[in-house]
């Protein structure tokens, strides 16, 4: 079996919807395909603050054929493998399908199986995740029941979506423990693969002096190797000496290494790291020009957050329609993403920048210091911008 769709959006995640949302607002619209397996759609910027007990998990989720743009075909499978030179993917059903040009936008992997004994222990033992639905709630069980010891929260030593994530979890876990009357017999420690806090110093200056100010424990260049749930101990492996070291916990949130979806990592549209290989201002593949790609599966080489896609979508589309006009590609994508860095409850940096971390601050004010308007903003403004502006195309 096969069919064929004018244009083919493979992923109908943040940044697969927006995409197929843009196209089909503009005036000439092109017949649009999505292929998708899940039934539900999430905002996963929420789940920070679900961890830390502000919103249900609940919140965060929908149905994602009620956010499938009109006139676009749902095509409710999973892709096993591209084959561009004949403008074709086979689905895991074995159908295949063509087209015309393809936008592919499936997101990131989470892999929890890099860590040894992490997906033995996850969800128990004092081991969570916001990264994922299933486990957020548990995070806010731990740190309600949070008396002493450790709280580690993790950083990978690979690319992430929202690269601010694991450090907000323990802005709000150290708020809290105060708030409690707690935070002398809790040590917080940010064990991070980086090598600092933050890696736009505008923000890492303020970061920084907080971190200090509030005595978070703060150990660079260790990338989380194993965990020891029945033991409460988390092993680490020094970046550049390669040594081991072990941190006993009460509560460890993990970060989980992230990479290309495998189906990505092993077509012949992957770069040699594994992700879409795209022009960084076009969106455009650098090898089959019928190709296009943004969001967290992309080589561009931007912060992986949800924001980005916002700014993405709109150059994409644009190059996608001159390109089937045969006209030259124009709009280009300046590296644009957003963190709303949580620094505590009713706190929130908003940083703002581009490629290179030339700053793109939008305010009227220092985005670099804690206000509560940008919490808020994060809180109640942005998830209804997403749920009723961006995933509908409006810009």
């Amino acid at each position: 079996m096969s069919q064929h769709h004018s244009i083919l959006v493979v992923g109908g995640g943040a940044a697969g919807i927006t995409s197929a949302a843009f196209l089909r607002n503009h005036p000439d619209a092109p017949q649009i395909a999505i292929v998708e397996p899940s039934e539900r759609h999430f905002y996963q910027p929420l789940w920070t603050l679900v961890g830390g007990g502000v919103f249900p998990r609940e919140e965060s989720m929908r149905r994602t054929e009620d956010f499938i743009p009109d006139g676009v075909t749902w095509i409710q499978d999973r892709v096993a493998s591209f084959q561009p030179d004949q403008n074709q993917v086979t689905l895991a059903s074995g159908e295949t399908v063509t087209y015309d040009q393809l936008v592919v936008t499936p997101g990131i992997q989470l892999d929890f199986g890099r860590v040894e004994g992490l997906k033995e222990t996850l969800g128990k033992n004092g081991v969570t995740s916001n990264y994922t639905y299933d486990t957020v709630p548990y995070t806010w069980e731990v740190l309600k029941g949070l008396k002493s010891g450790n709280a580690v929260f993790t950083f990978p030593s690979t690319p992430i979506k929202c690269a601010g994530a694991p450090q907000k979890i323990m802005w709000l876990t150290e708020h809290h423990l105060r708030k409690q009357g707690l935070r002398d017999k809790v040590n917080v420690v940010f064990a991070s693969a980086t090598a600092g806090i933050f890696g736009v110093p505008r923000y890492a200056k303020t970061l920084s002096r907080l971190a200090k100010e509030r005595n978070i424990d703060q150990r660079y260049k260790l990338d989380l190797v194993a965990v020891r749930g029945d033991k409460k101990e988390a092993v680490f492996k020094h970046l550049e000496t390669g040594e081991e070291q072990t941190i006993s916990f009460e509560m460890l949130h993990v970060t989980p290494h992230q990479s290309a979806p495998d189906f990505i990592k092993q077509s012949p549209l992957a770069n040699e790291a594994g992700w879409v290989d795209v022009h960084k201002h076009t969106t455009q593949h650098n090898k089959y020009p019928n190709v296009f790609s943004i969001g967290d599966a992309s080589s561009l080489p931007n912060s992986k957050t949800a924001a980005a896609v916002r700014k993405q979508a709109p150059v994409m589309v644009e190059n996608l329609l001159a390109f089937r006009k045969g006209l030259p590609l124009t709009a280009s994508y300046n590296g644009y993403a957003s963190c709303p860095l949580v620094t505590g409850y009713g706190r929130l940096i908003l940083a703002e920048f581009g490629y290179d971390g030339v700053i793109l601050e939008t305010m009227p004010f220092d985005q670099s210091q804690e206000r509560y308007s940008m919490w808020a903003t994060k809180a109640y403004a942005l998830p209804r911008m997403y749920w009723h502006g961006m995933l509908r195309g409006r810009w």
